[in-house]
């Protein structure tokens, strides 16, 4: 059995890095902990476990979808300043948002604006005729001018949608929805509709008391032949929220490549790098350590030339992701292996419920967002049971009470390499250096430097072990996972181990 440990000689006290190199820990609250036995995770039971979170080491919560929606995912709003009742009351959510501040934890909710369900009232107002007052709040078009595109199929990294137009049964008008027809896109060149949105966010930032947004399909606020008008959008947007709270967060969800993702960085500060999760994957499916830190390098460099007020929100799962030990192969070696690349990375990582503990779950997506174990399933009190699990059963996942008294456990392994980071400020905060040495393909190997101090992190992605010469003077330990080590000036790496050494 693999062992780890954390030997640092000189190690900094435990610091919060929030939000530029701090942890956010993503929550689905159907799927958290139930506290009334409806069998539907609720905001109360967030707050009974926002202990968890701050043992785990995390700094933030992003909560998933919360307010009232005819769809368990809750990506169709029908009231913007409203919670779900199946998740509880807005007191509920204030006083949660007020128990987390106390731990230091800050609050992120998803805002869901490129959209709204067709059941909301603006929607149902706008389908009533030309002539409503909210008719323009969305995007209608009459049938003839549009026939070319009605049976265009349009398939995007973040929709296998097949059609944009939308026919309501009315007549010959129909309406724009890029994901589906229950999702009607909102208008954002009706000043009208902008103006609702910012009151939708200051009511969320001063009334409630959030700390900030995580903003849903911020590429498709306009067409994406107006790619123009969506950055100048959420410049706008992050001058409106900044005038309520100056140090309002905001994260994007623009799902492509850096060139197209990085214009949006003056708008969205933070912006989702899903460049790290696929080469992730990539490196190891090609068991190719270069892979990885060069694309990370190219991605940062490339960012910094634009603004150097970024945050790289980085992660190795999320909600529409096959969960990360899948795509693995279920190989516990490189799974405790993948979070230390995530946190030995620069970046602001995000960590996905239930990770911590090794859940399972495939498409459809409603099996990536299955009931946490808190427990074995005769004393787990608050544990969801809306949907029957597929992957995450207790055949299959240990559970949270059972991993705490296990050493090595996914949960005490997060558990230790979140702390290392919270208490190394060269691995929070540091460049990113390529090492430029000879060595094995099958090594991830790049430096740290923060301050005048360097580390040299290693990784051997491979199942065999691999062994090479040590950078002069490198030859202090850090950590080591997996029976590594450094001696003599050489280096040694069993199968799917990490080194991270710097100099005396």
């Amino acid at each position: 059995m693999t062992t780890f440990s954390c030997t640092p000689e000189k190690s900094n006290s435990l610091e919060n890095h929030w939000p530029h190199s701090g942890i956010t820990y993503e929550i689905f609250i159907q799927s958290f902990y139930d506290s009334d036995g409806d069998g539907i995770g609720d905001i109360n039971g967030v707050t009974k476990k926002l202990d968890h979170i701050k043992e785990l080491g995390a700094n933030a919560i992003w909560f998933m979808p919360i307010m009232p929606s005819p769809s368990y995912h809750k990506y169709d709003v029908t009231d913007y300043k409203e919670i779900h009742t199946d998740y509880g009351t807005l007191d509920d959510f204030k006083k949660m948002i007020k128990e987390a501040h106390k731990k230091d934890l800050k609050i992120v909710i998803d805002m869901i604006i490129n959209h709204t369900s067709t059941e909301h009232p603006w929607f149902q107002e706008s389908q009533k005729g030309r002539d409503n007052p909210y008719r323009d709040y969305y995007v209608w078009a009459q049938k003839d001018t549009i026939a070319e595109f009605l049976n265009k199929k349009t398939i995007t990294l973040d929709s296998d949608n097949i059609r944009q137009w939308h026919d309501p049964g009315h007549g010959e008008d129909f309406y724009y929805g890029f994901f589906y027809g229950g999702m009607p896109d909102l208008n954002f060149d009706n000043p009208k509709v902008r103006k609702e949105i910012y009151d939708i966010g200051k009511f969320w930032l001063e009334e409630v008391g959030v700390d900030g947004f995580r903003l849903d399909a911020a590429k498709h606020i306009f067409p994406d032949d107006r790619p123009e008008d969506n950055h100048d959008f959420w410049k706008e947007f992050r001058a409106e929220m900044t005038k309520i709270k100056p140090d309002v967060y905001l994260v994007g969800e623009v799902y492509d490549m850096k060139e197209v993702v990085a214009p949006y960085l003056p708008g969205l500060p933070a912006l989702f790098n899903f460049d790290f999760h696929y080469t992730l994957l990539e490196a190891y499916e090609k068991v190719n350590g270069k892979l990885l830190v060069e694309k990370q390098k190219e991605v940062l460099d490339f960012y910094a030339n634009i603004t150097d007020d970024f945050i790289d929100a980085t992660f190795s799962s999320n909600h529409d992701q096959p969960r990360l030990l899948n795509s693995l192969d279920q190989n516990p070696k490189k799974y405790k292996q993948a979070i230390n690349i995530l946190m030995t990375m620069p970046g602001a990582p995000y960590l996905y419920y239930g990770e911590e503990i090794g859940m399972l779950g495939k498409k459809p997506d409603e099996h990536i967002r299955e009931p946490f174990l808190w427990d074995i399933k005769a004393n787990d009190k608050g544990r969801a049971t809306w949907i029957e699990p597929e992957y995450s059963t207790d055949e299959m996942v240990t559970p949270l009470a059972i991993q705490k008294s296990m050493s090595t456990s996914y949960f005490n392994h997060y558990k230790e390499i979140i702390k290392l980071r919270n208490t190394q400020q060269v691995l929070a905060l540091g460049n990113l250096e390529l090492y430029e040495g000879d060595a094995p393909d099958e090594l991830m190997i790049y430096y740290r430097d923060y301050e005048g101090e360097r580390f040299l992190v290693l990784h051997n992605i491979s199942d065999q072990e691999l062994k090479m010469q040590s950078p002069e003077g490198f030859d202090k330990l850090i950590y080591n996972y997996g029976s590594s080590n450094v001696e003599n000036g050489q280096i040694r790496m069993p199968g799917y181990s990490t080194l991270i050494i710097s100099k005396n």
